[in-house]
C-alpha cells in the first residue's frame, strides 16, 4: 500500500499537506483546481520533489531517502517527454536500459510493449511522424517496459479529442489490471475519473484529502469541489 504520513510539501510561501492511503492496486483519480498541487504531489511521490518533512510509504518501506531512479514508480507527463531524434522503439527502450544496450531479447520486449499499446510495426517512427495518441502509446509502453508498481499520469491525454482520450483511458485501465499495478492519474475532466478511478482525491486549499468513492464524491461534492467543477453543491 502506498501511504502518506505527515507529509509537507513547502515552496516559498505555498504549502502542501497530506496524510492518507492509497488503494493498492487501482486505480485512483486527482482532481482539484490549477496550481492547487496535483502535479507536485506526483512529482513528490516520484522523487523529483522534497517533502519538508512526513513520509511516502511504499509496502512499510519510506521512499523518501530513495532517488527517482530506483523508487518503485513510473511517472507519464502530458508532454510524454519523447526524445524527438529517437524512434519510438529507441524510446521505448529507455524504460528497460538508458544507455539502450539492449540483446535480442530486450528488442523483443520493446516490440512486444509496442504491440501491447497497438502500435506493432511502428516501432521505426520519429515522434514527429506519429499523431497525439500514438505519441501517448509510446510514453505508455515505455512505462510498461519500466514494470514498477506504482503507476503515476499527470495529465497524459489532455490533448486529445474526446473519443481518443476515452480509448486511451481505457487502455490504461486495461494494462493497470493486466500488471496489477496502483494507479494515480491526475486529470482536470471529472468524467476521466468515473470512466477508470473507483476511487478520486481532492487536492485543494493546501491538503491533499483522502480518498473518497468517485461517484460519491462527484455526484455530491464539497463547497471547494462543487466551485471548481461549476455546479452547485447538495
Amino acid at each position: 500500500m502506498l501511504r502518506l504520513e505527515g507529509v509537507e510539501i513547502a515552496q516559498d510561501d505555498w504549502r502542501l499537506v497530506a496524510d492518507l492511503a492509497v488503494p493498492p492496486g487501482a486505480a485512483t483519480a486527482v482532481i482539484g483546481p490549477s496550481g492547487a498541487g496535483k502535479s507536485t504531489l506526483l512529482a513528490a511521490i516520484a522523487g523529483f520533489v522534497d517533502p519538508a518533512r512526513g513520509r511516502i510509504l511504499w509496502r512499510e518501506t519510506d521512499l523518501v531517502p530513495l532517488g527517482p531512479a530506483v523508487r518503485p514508480v513510473t511517472l507519464v507527463f502530458q508532454e510524454h517527454n519523447l526524445f524527438a531524434h529517437m524512434t519510438a522503439a529507441r524510446n521505448v527502450g529507455l524504460g528497460l536500459r538508458p544507455d539502450l544496450r539492449l540483446d535480442r531479447a530486450g528488442w523483443d520486449r520493446v516490440d512486444a510493449a509496442l504491440a501491447a499499446v497497438g502500435l506493432a510495426g511502428l516501432g521505426g517512427r520519429l515522434p514527429a511522424e506519429l499523431s497525439g495518441g500514438e505519441r501517448s502509446r509510446v510514453a505508455l509502453a515505455r512505462a510498461l517496459l519500466r514494470d514498477r508498481p506504482i503507476l503515476l499520469l499527470d495529465e497524459p491525454f489532455a490533448a486529445l479529442g474526446p473519443a481518443l482520450r476515452d480509448e486511451m483511458l481505457d487502455l490504461v485501465a486495461r494494462l493497470r489490471a493486466e500488471a496489477d499495478a496502483t494507479l494515480l492519474m491526475v486529470t482536470h475532466r471529472p468524467e476521466d475519473a468515473r470512466r477508470i478511478a473507483p476511487h478520486t482525491i481532492l487536492v485543494d486549499g493546501g491538503r491533499v484529502h483522502a480518498p473518497a468513492p468517485t461517484a460519491a464524491l462527484l455526484d455530491d461534492p464539497p463547497p471547494a469541489l462543487a466551485a471548481y467543477l461549476g455546479a452547485a453543491p447538495r
